[in-house]
């Protein structure tokens, strides 16, 4: 879908974290995950909305830390079932898109931690066309430590240079990318922290994407709504289907792409499940 065929809208979601809720609550995050009933309940609420939307979206992604588990833990395999029992409920004309979070392969991911990962949900990395606009899935982990698997780091560097230059040729209308960990929370120069990548890996990212003319990295992580600016390029924070650590609801982010630019809001499953897309979403993506 290299042509530009008029605005288009996504869903973006993040942290469905099955196990998180009652590991978060009980104050025990490494062996607490034994019990997800509620977050299958919101992540079937997310499904549920995304299917009534009309029109549709073009895809539904979601950035990352699909359960709570991580490699080798107890729970892991039980909740990463119990979450594909509910995502095949997502009407099958909206393509899926996953992303790899830090419990998904690890804080410090292995070969084996993520060729696990993409035997069980699909490439760590990957590019896809829609309507005119390149987007980039990446694996942010390799970023955050790649100690253990520094070619794989590698290898995927290599590859970005390569889509960021063919996306280039192809003249899109805009370069979108997703990730699980921000690139920032707030201040491109803020302080290293759990919830971001640290300043001198960010710093050659950012220029990169800025170069490269990339619009938007949305993410997930930091199970709040966050996000800013560095030059031309916006980070986007979403907050959680799952657990909240912050004052935000479990919800969702409609992403409407329109010719100059790339509008976003995030609705609580609620809200966008009774009320739907709103009449502004409406109006812009009538606008041929």
């Amino acid at each position: 879908e290299y042509q530009w065929k008029g605005p288009f809208y996504f869903i973006q979601g993040a942290d469905p974290q099955f196990g998180l809720m009652k590991a978060w609550t009980h104050g025990d995050t490494e062996n607490g995950d034994d019990e997800w009933g509620e977050e299958i309940k919101l992540a079937q609420q997310a499904v549920q909305v995304v299917n009534k939307l009309n029109p549709k979206p073009k895809f539904f992604v979601l950035c990352g830390d699909l359960v709570h588990g991580v490699p080798g833990t107890r729970w892991k395999k039980n909740q990463e079932q119990d979450l594909k029992d509910v995502l095949k409920n997502t009407d099958q004309d909206i393509p899926l898109v996953l992303v790899s979070g830090n419990h998904d392969i690890g804080n410090t991911p292995t070969r084996e931690t993520i060729d696990d990962y993409c035997k069980n949900w699909g490439d760590d990395y990957f590019s896809f066309w829609v309507g005119g606009v390149f987007f980039v899935v990446l694996n942010s982990q390799l970023y955050f430590d790649c100690s253990k698997c520094p070619e794989l780091r590698q290898a995927q560097d290599a590859w970005l240079d390569e889509q960021l230059a063919a996306a280039a040729k192809q003249k899109c209308k805009h370069i979108i990318v997703f990730q699980h960990i921000p690139l920032f929370l707030s201040k491109p120069d803020e302080d290293d922290d759990y919830f971001n990548l640290n300043k001198s890996v960010r710093q050659e990212i950012m220029e990169k994407f800025h170069k490269a003319g990339v619009k938007a990295v949305f993410s997930g992580h930091y199970h709040r709504n966050a996000g800013g600016f560095y030059k031309g390029l916006e980070m986007v924070v979403s907050s959680a289907i799952g657990c909240q650590l912050g004052q935000d609801t479990h919800g969702l982010r409609v992403v409407v792409v329109t010719e100059e630019k790339v509008v976003h809001k995030y609705y609580s499953l609620t809200e966008l499940g009774s009320h739907g897309l709103e009449k502004e979403v409406l109006d812009m993506l009538a606008e041929q």
